[in-house]
């Protein structure tokens, strides 16, 4: 059986082995595949793994002999899954992969905020501190998390376990879901409103998925009730803020500070308005990227085609 992986390099760089599924068929690997390449490569594959390269109704309907599209992701917007199943073809996708890695990369933007770790950093290598009258400095404020008020918007896997982060710092935990969720009050975590969690929260950190009721669920009017003193922190999706709302609170001193990890469009584009807001940290869309993720990305992968060819399918999109 002939497997394409069309995107590999994302996912595995060089320090993993794509070994695993060579034991299940025949496996030709692209670092990354331009989009007229696309159905070149796909070829006569039965079986092609994408990470983000899309697969759109045109080329699945100029690839006949595609059986299985397994996605490296948990997202799986890059499929056009509706011609898929007309086409009778299995998408399989890799959920709850990276709770721990994105609950910590949160924490680490949460922390550098607080501390600006980086700031102080590079400001000792510049000679600063060597040439400095005092015993010690720092150039912004440093901020203790125990005692404020984190607000979690979307309180799934990661979100409950940002949460529980939050708490062994020494935080108030409240937050925020389109549906009730009970059985965590004796945990010290409370359901709030929207509006009375924006209100209340010294950080506000977005976990839910983008869907037509949360898109742009942080924008103008939804930024007017946080604190000036608070902080934004989006490790979700990028259509999930308002970019240029959030562009402007910040160049306004309307919150304190945000971090980014993904943006509305990506990779990111130079026109982005967050490129030109003050107080943001902007990353890559690396949140997910621990070696330790990657590797159970690449293991689930390999077992949700396993699964297919033995006909008990596992993880399938419908």
């Amino acid at each position: 059986m002939k497997i394409v992986i069309l995107d590999g390099y994302t996912l595995n760089p060089g320090d993993l082995s794509w070994e695993g599924f060579k034991e299940v068929g025949e496996v030709e690997v692209y670092d990354r595949t331009p989009e007229e390449m696309i159905e070149q490569r796909i070829g006569d594959a039965e079986i092609i793994i994408t990470n983000k390269t899309p697969i759109s109704k045109k080329i699945i309907s100029n690839c006949s002999s595609i059986k299985y599209i397994g996605v490296l992701a948990t997202g799986y917007d890059v499929i056009d899954v509706s011609a898929a199943h007309e086409k009778g073809i299995i998408v399989t996708n890799v959920p709850t992969y990276g709770t721990d890695t994105v609950a910590q990369f949160t924490f680490g933007m949460i922390l550098e905020m607080c501390l600006n770790i980086g700031l102080h950093s590079d400001s000792v290598k510049e000679g600063e501190w060597q040439n400095n009258q005092d015993w010690c400095y720092w150039k912004k404020p440093l901020i203790e998390l125990a005692g404020k008020t984190i607000g979690i918007v979307g309180f799934g896997r990661i979100g409950q376990n940002v949460g529980s982060i939050a708490k062994s710092f020494g935080m108030n935990v409240n937050f925020f879901d389109l549906n009730t969720i009970k059985g965590f009050e004796n945990e010290g975590f409370t359901q709030k409103t929207l509006s009375e969690l924006l209100e209340t929260s010294d950080i506000v950190t977005l976990h839910c998925p983008l869907t037509e009721e949360t898109s742009k669920i942080i924008n103008g009017e939804t930024l007017s009730l946080m604190k000036t003193t608070a902080f934004l922190v989006n490790c979700s999706r990028g259509g999930l803020v308002d970019e240029y709302a959030l562009r402007d609170a910040l160049n306004n001193n309307e919150i304190a500070g945000a971090a980014v990890d993904v943006v509305s469009t990506e990779p990111i584009k130079g026109d982005n308005p967050l490129l030109k807001a003050q107080n943001i940290i902007i990353t890559p869309h690396i949140a997910w990227g621990t070696k330790e993720a990657r590797a159970r990305i690449m293991e689930m992968a390999k077992n949700n085609v396993i699964s297919y060819i033995n006909g008990n399918i596992q993880n399938e999109i419908k």
